[in-house]
């Protein structure tokens, strides 16, 4: 089975650095991003199962990002994470699109990980 590969973008680098060690293991690979900047051209260049990206970053939002994401690869799954609440109609953004509010646990992250990887 190949490993499930996430682009994870994150600006706070703690939160990022810790979320990476908690998720990384032998079925999964992870690229993390500071910025959405950052994430689009590693997106354009390289295959990810699955891109989660906090909503509010520096510059591009991560809610900006996946609809560019979406609209270049429709298909493209999807974790939106925020502080804050998010839009009740995700679907606008993409089938594929999913949620999670922060402060999240990681059994919900793995959860929706664990969805994805059976798609694949």
């Amino acid at each position: 089975m190949k490993p499930l590969k996430i682009l994870y973008v994150e600006d706070n680098y703690q939160v990022r650095e810790t979320i990476r060690e908690l998720i990384e293991n032998s079925d999964r690979e992870i690229h993390a991003c500071a910025t959405a900047e950052e994430a689009w051209p590693a997106f354009n260049t390289h295959e990810y199962h699955l891109v989660v990206t906090d909503i509010s970053l520096p510059g591009l939002s991560g809610t900006e990002l996946a609809k560019r994401m979406v609209a270049a690869k429709p298909e493209q799954w999807i974790i939106l994470c925020s502080g804050y609440a998010l839009p009740k109609d995700l679907t606008k953004l993409g089938t594929n699109v999913r949620s999670l509010l922060k402060p999240f646990d990681v059994e919900d992250l793995e959860a929706l990980m664990d969805e994805v990887a059976l798609r694949f």
